[in-house]
């Protein structure tokens, strides 16, 4: 019973919940778990420990009451730190190519969590077992990362961070494609139209003047990798991936690394690296974003999960395009024009109607014998 509620929780993790379409209290409990406060208890299954280890975040242990200073920790790393990412990135690719920074990062991240994993006792893998998780690896990490990391080569960062927030928007249009919605209520259909207003106003001056001010190959490329992480996100859900949730993430970024890597040899990115020309900044933003991206971030978000309901976790769609944009033209001098500001008030609003018109939105789940799972 607790390997199934470990690779339920997984699931719900990993969803379209996880931007909260859908994420409610009452799906999370049709899943075979309760979303609580700090106030509300949890199933032994599904609690948290009290310690301040890294096992403490991220496997269910016994405690249902965790304190303040820690909520409002796990919400600063994920508000703060992965807001911050997208100017790391930009970093980063000053003076390493982006695939291959991108590559480096998930390697690292993800073979520090495998052996982590393996540490604490979860056995090692099938072969079988990778499959799911290497395919769900290169369509979130090469597909959605590598184009990120490539646009952000010729977009500001806060430019960036604000197309990515239509993520919620991609997973309603796939999900309703997919056959996992029934319907869209009215109010989830006014959100998707208002957010593609939104991204068409960010477009818009460069789109009709062609001044340059915005790099459209490049906010192209944000837009595509945005979708393609939609259609993992989505893919996962008829997927049997590992109990683990850390050796699942841990898989997937191997995974996912390994592909950026390859494709990095490929395109001639590994030849054109000179270790003599990387700067201490770009190195320092590689291990800024494997370390706390992807390790310490990612890990609070999966804590956070198992302790709040998902309505709260999902502030984060909102709270990084504006940490992004404030963090770009504060350090990097990126500016903010009055197109943008519209753009972002318009999109983070399509994203909040998307939302909360989702709550009723999602087909019954089904039981286990029932379950959708690919052989």
């Amino acid at each position: 019973m607790r390997d199934q509620r470990a690779s339920r929780m997984r699931t719900l993790l990993h969803s379209g919940e996880i931007t909260d379409i859908g994420g409610r209290p009452e799906v999370a409990s049709a899943y075979g778990f309760t979303a609580a406060s700090e106030d509300s208890s949890i199933p032994d299954s599904c609690s948290i420990s009290s310690s301040t280890r890294l096992s403490s975040i991220v496997e269910p242990s016994s405690v249902a009451h965790p304190s303040r200073a820690r909520l409002v920790a796990a919400f600063a790393a994920v508000y703060l730190i992965w807001g911050s990412t997208y100017l790391a990135i930009r970093y980063a690719v000053d003076t390493i190519p982006p695939l291959l920074t991108m590559g480096m990062r998930h390697v690292t991240a993800g073979g520090l969590l495998y052996a982590w994993a393996r540490l604490r006792g979860t056995p090692a893998p099938r072969l079988r077992e990778w499959l799911y998780p290497a395919v769900i690896g290169v369509l979130l990490f090469l597909g959605g990362h590598g184009s990120l990391a490539w646009a952000e080569q010729r977009v500001p960062s806060g430019i960036a961070a604000l197309l990515v927030a239509t993520l919620p928007i991609w997973i309603g249009v796939l999900a309703r494609g997919w056959g996992t919605e029934r319907h869209l209520s009215g109010r989830a259909r006014a959100g998707l139209v208002l957010g593609f207003i939104g991204v068409a106003v960010l477009f818009g001056p460069d789109a009709w003047r062609h001044n340059g001010e915005l790099n459209l190959l490049g906010a192209g490329a944000v837009l595509l990798g945005t979708f393609i992480w939609a259609a993992g996100t989505i893919y996962m859900r008829n997927v049997k991936m590992p109990d683990s949730p850390v050796l699942s993430s841990a898989m997937q970024m191997l995974a996912g690394g390994a592909s950026l890597l390859l494709v990095a040899a490929l395109t001639g990115e590994v030849g054109r690296f000179h270790l003599a020309t990387v700067t201490a900044r770009s190195w320092f933003s590689v291990v800024y974003l494997a370390v706390f991206g992807s390790i310490v971030a990612f890990t609070a978000y999966s804590w956070l999960h198992m302790v709040v309901s998902p309505s709260r976790v999902a502030t984060y769609a909102y709270v990084n395009p504006v940490v992004a944009v404030l963090v770009g033209w504060a350090l990097a001098a990126e500016p903010i024009g009055i197109f943008t500001v519209i753009a972002m008030v318009i999109i983070l609003a399509g994203v909040a109607l998307v939302n909360s018109g989702h709550g009723q939105e999602h087909a019954a789940p089904r039981d286990e014998a029932g379950e959708k799972v690919a052989a």
